[in-house]
């Protein structure tokens, strides 16, 4: 289903999609490609939302800071000194965070309005960013679908190709709290990585992949998630063709379990200890499979560059089940 949201100050319509499946209904906004609404029974077959979001779109305008369950692009987490050397010839990014460019720049794709097309069970989002913008080389095509399986699992596709040599890394910084409301600190997590980028003040990696065992970055056996992470988690799996499963979240009150699958080769781990007004610190949970920060500066990282004649492709699921 399609509908209006609302308007833009520009005049620019903004629709809602529903798509609903095997009891799981989730909505998606053509700005920013925001998941709005994602509502999944618990343990009593109680449905409820369990992704962070407001009712309207002047709440998306107004409180832009937590990039709520939107797109980002074109270079999700951080770039150091908004600054990277490409086949050499330096690139300056806009500087959004601190000295660094942080989810795209100023107006990132979680600020644009997307195109929309229905698909089989779900929404393809389109959109074109022209070269140079933000300070990224090359004309840049992304299509990102998200469709709903038999088992009612959100799976998000990401496509991308260019022009000229670029780099791009994609996610959704969507928050979860499968209780509903109230902290989200009581979650217990699971993730399938032996190693994490610790981070300088600015939370920039040092360039070190560190090995999480005997420190508080260990969740390889579940455990409550509490609170000051917002950091990238290395997964045993590196970069895969299909979908792994990566993480395990759990709320006991509900019984609702989400289980990230992803071909990723990192997770940033954001336990929303800054999150604005109308929020607390720690409401949700974002769980953002992505490449690793920094990466454009950091060689010995897994590589973010497209060129032409490539296509960038990747695919997170996000699977909901009770226990």
């Amino acid at each position: 289903m399609n509908e209006l949201f609302g308007t833009l100050p520009d005049g620019t319509p903004v629709h809602r999609w529903t798509l609903e499946r095997a009891g799981i209904r989730v909505r998606i906004l053509t700005y920013g490609g925001i998941v709005q609404c994602v509502e999944v029974p618990d343990r009593r077959g109680r449905a409820g939302n369990v992704v962070l979001g407001f009712e309207d779109l002047d709440g998306y305008l107004t409180h832009p800071g937590p990039y709520l369950g939107a797109l980002i692009g074109r270079y999700a987490n951080r770039i150091a000194r908004g600054r990277f050397t490409l086949d050499g010839r330096t690139y300056t990014l806009a500087r959004n965070n601190g000295p660094n460019a942080l989810h795209g720049g100023e107006r990132g794709f979680d600020k644009r309005v997307w195109d929309a097309a229905p698909v089989a069970h779900g929404v393809r989002l389109t959109l074109v960013s022209p070269d140079g913008e933000e300070g990224y080389p090359g004309r840049l095509e992304v299509a990102v679908t998200y469709t709903l399986d038999e088992a009612g699992a959100l799976r998000i596709a990401y496509q991308a190709v260019t022009d000229a040599p670029t780099v791009v890394n994609l996610t959704n910084h969507g928050y979860v709290n499968l209780a509903g409301s109230g902290s989200a600190g009581g979650h217990e997590l699971r993730i399938a990585a032996s190693r994490y980028t610790p981070v300088d003040a600015d939370l920039i990696p040092t360039g070190v992949l560190e090995d999480v065992s005997g420190t508080r970055f260990d969740f390889r056996t579940s455990r409550a998630v509490g609170s000051g992470y917002d950091h990238n988690f290395v997964f045993d799996k590196g970069v895969t063709d299909r979908p792994e499963e990566v993480a395990e979240l759990y709320e006991p009150a509900s019984g609702r379990v989400l289980t990230v699958a992803t071909t990723e080769p990192g997770m940033q781990l954001y336990t929303a200890d800054h999150l604005g007004e109308p929020f607390s610190p720690g409401d949700g949970i974002a769980l953002e499979t992505q490449h690793f920060p920094d990466s454009p500066n950091r060689p010995a990282f897994p590589s973010t560059v497209l060129r032409p004649g490539e296509v960038f492709r990747s695919e997170t699921v996000y699977a909901f089940s009770v226990r």
